[in-house]
């Protein structure tokens, strides 16, 4: 019987921590799921942050910016492979979240891009970004980040097709013209 007792509170601890771990936030009708980034090298200059944007509203609504006391610059991209060739752009007018919809910014698609990164991001840390959007507003939410070449969070989420930020070079970010 105390082994079943011990067995019951392992678990009821193993939920709780990973309760903990998924921290949602809510703005209006939009619900912020799975924010998340990657440890850095110690010299990167750069780092994606990761988000899933679920919409419950019946209007779309549109993330127009994001900002971060850990990087110089923080902008909204989008990374697509064309015939073979790696492509990453800003997204000048920001990313559409669709009426009862999902946005989804992982990587090798639309991400978060820290720029001019002011410290070397640490396995485990909090990293702060505010997200604006359209119409919700303003909220400031923390990415957990994960070791280096991490493909998703630590309960792995993310789909095929990704591509490993720490290997790509961000340093003067050629080819992100203003289309």
């Amino acid at each position: 019987m105390t082994s079943l007792k011990t067995l019951a509170t392992a678990a009821a601890i193993a939920l709780l921590s990973v309760s903990a771990q998924a921290q949602d936030y809510k703005l209006g009708d939009l619900t912020i799921d799975h924010p998340w980034t990657r440890a850095t090298p110690p010299k990167a200059a750069a780092a994606g942050g990761f988000v899933e944007i679920h919409n419950s509203g019946s209007e779309a609504d549109r993330l127009v910016s994001a900002s971060s006391p850990a990087a110089g610059r923080t902008e909204i991209h989008e990374m697509a492979v064309n015939d073979g060739v790696m492509t990453m752009r800003q997204l000048e007018n920001g990313l559409e979240i669709p009426a009862n919809g999902t946005a989804v910014l992982k990587p090798g698609s639309f991400h978060i891009m820290f720029m001019k990164l002011n410290a070397p991001i640490t396995k485990g840390q909090k990293v702060p970004v505010t997200l604006t959007f359209e119409k919700a507003g303003e909220i400031t939410v923390e990415l957990t980040a994960e070791k280096i070449g991490a493909k998703g969070m630590d309960h792995g989420k993310m789909g095929d097709g990704e591509m490993d930020h720490s290997k790509m070079k961000h340093g003067d970010h050629a080819g992100h013209g203003k289309d």
